[in-house]
């Protein structure tokens, strides 16, 4: 296969054509329980895509619970039914409820693990969220969406819980937050007011975990998924069209794997 049998489309990326050709050879049984699927090298050639998106399509069979990394053995097909799985509800003709939803359930979790930060965070953990933050800033002046930066911002706060079950939770949720994210902060790219919005809620939730305040921490998470919600409910209907269209639909129709496997560090997902 070449570059031109991956084009992107309004349908989805790169990596989710490459994630779905994978998974129906999986589970058409090309390749069997137990099997290596072929190295990135590999992949990359026969494709003709990049690693990261290799990379990216491998972290959503993770997600789905088609493959495992196992160390020497590289990615390998695991059993069906091998981990349980969560659905992120039903596909939503309504996009904009959809993403709603997702950050609805972000809401509460975002709220208590930046409280349980405030409170415990290291001297060091604190030094990687403010870095997170300002690398945000860096993406986008230099042209990129900020939406990794922006998932290593939460998920170095998730880290400074000292509670790992938050960091593998993010970890299990995160191509549906990576949507998520990329829904979001393209809506609020639209406008600088917007924009300005977002920044200074992230520096609320980080100046209040720098503080060691916990009420102000808990209260800041919740208001930025509140506001970020707001803004998702206030977009024009034009906006859900095209790469936007694409993520928010995803949201719907990803698989979570319910068994950890191999996300002790969730920023490898």
């Amino acid at each position: 296969m070449h570059d031109h049998d991956f084009q992107p489309d309004s349908e989805g990326t790169l990596a989710d054509r490459v994630t779905d050709m994978l998974a129906r050879q999986i589970r058409s049984g090309a390749y069997p329980v137990n099997a290596r699927l072929p190295t990135e090298k590999i992949m990359t050639e026969e494709y003709g895509v990049s690693r990261t998106v290799v990379r990216e399509a491998i972290a959503r069979l993770k997600s789905e619970g088609l493959v495992e990394t196992r160390q020497g053995s590289g990615t390998v097909v695991l059993p069906r039914g091998a981990s349980d799985a969560f659905r992120l509800g039903k596909p939503d003709e309504d996009l904009a409820r959809g993403v709603l939803r997702i950050l609805e359930l972000r809401r509460g979790i975002e709220a208590e693990m930046a409280a349980l930060a405030a409170e415990r965070r290291t001297a060091q953990q604190m030094a990687l969220i403010n870095r997170a933050l300002i690398n945000i800033d860096n993406a986008v002046s230099a042209g990129g969406d900020g939406v990794e930066e922006d998932l290593a911002f939460h998920l170095a706060i998730a880290r400074a819980t000292d509670n790992p079950h938050y960091a593998e939770l993010l970890g299990m949720l995160t191509r549906a937050l990576r949507d998520a994210i990329r829904v979001t902060r393209g809506n609020e790219a639209r406008q600088a007011a917007l924009a300005e919005d977002v920044r200074a809620e992230h520096e609320a939730i980080r100046w209040a975990i720098e503080h060691r305040d916990v009420q102000a921490a808990r209260v800041a998470a919740f208001r930025h998924m509140q506001s970020t919600a707001q803004r998702i409910e206030n977009v024009d209907p034009g906006y859900w069209k095209g790469a936007s269209s694409a993520a928010a639909r995803r949201l719907a129709r990803t698989r979570l794997a319910a068994t950890i496997r191999g996300t002790a560090d969730p920023a490898d997902s």
